[in-house]
């Protein structure tokens, strides 16, 4: 290979790189989101300058679904999401996710930052009850449940507004914030930033909101039970098409 060949490759290893060059789609991609009031000092602990924790100490744990990823497959994803605040704009701040497919956590992390390991989730509903798991090496560290699309269950806001389409577009679309951080070959750093990106071209299949359980299991390699669950505001699940395009390095901390 000569250096043009090189510099036009995807990803690695250069003869059957894990992810193809993007945008991704995602059709039919499914969400299982619970929004919980947790601990104060677990939240600004795990929150990277210069965003701010938004005001409440919540947190939104989801489970999701992905049937039909282009380039990365059919797979599942879970983990802690940080709502924030950046420069006086609402932002997602990805704290720790876990799935079940080597593409999308192998260019999660490589593109985005996404801070991604191998693990167990799943997504289905058994009987009556929207299910979402968690397993790390074989061993139980999250559950969260919800009724089965319980579409007039509350009316009251905030819940409303998580079954009105063009509100889940809004919320889909809302500026997701990574810390990518990458080891250079002589053990420095060789990236440490702040990557931003927002979901495009959405369309809403389904959007339902109810009541919501979530237990969380303490585990030293994937602990999400780090933020525990002081109250529980309540549940989301939706059901959507939408691209994952390329991000944008809101801050490089190498650069002072």
């Amino acid at each position: 290979m000569n250096k043009d060949q090189i510099l036009t490759l995807s990803g690695m290893p250069a003869q059957a790189p894990s992810y193809p060059r993007g945008p991704y789609r995602f059709v039919n991609r499914e969400y299982f989101i619970i929004t919980y009031e947790s601990d104060a000092d677990a939240i600004r602990a795990a929150v990277p300058e210069p965003l701010e924790p938004a005001p409440g100490n919540l947190v939104a744990y989801e489970f999701i679904k992905m049937p039909d990823s282009s380039g990365f497959g059919d797979y599942h994803e879970s983990g802690v999401v940080i709502p924030c605040i950046y420069k006086g704009e609402p932002v997602n701040f990805t704290c720790m996710m876990f799935l079940d497919d080597e593409p999308p956590l192998t260019g999660g992390r490589e593109i985005w930052g996404f801070p991604k390991k191998y693990g167990e989730p799943d997504l289905r509903v058994a009987k009556d009850t929207l299910t979402g798991t968690l397993k790390y090496d074989g061993e139980l560290v999250a559950m969260g449940t919800m009724q089965y699309k319980p579409e007039n269950l509350l009316a009251a806001d905030p819940h409303a507004a998580l079954r009105d389409p063009a509100a889940v577009i809004k919320t889909l679309g809302k500026t997701q914030v990574n810390l990518k951080f990458i080891p250079g070959a002589a053990g420095d750093v060789a990236v440490a930033q702040l990557v931003a990106y927002n979901m495009t071209d959405i369309t809403v299949k389904g959007a339902w909101a109810g009541h919501a359980r979530l237990h969380l299991v303490p585990h030293v390699n994937a602990p999400v039970a780090d933020f525990p669950v002081r109250k529980i505001v309540g549940g989301s699940h939706t059901i959507a098409d939408l691209t994952l395009p390329y991000g944008r390095v809101l801050v490089d901390y190498l650069k002072g």
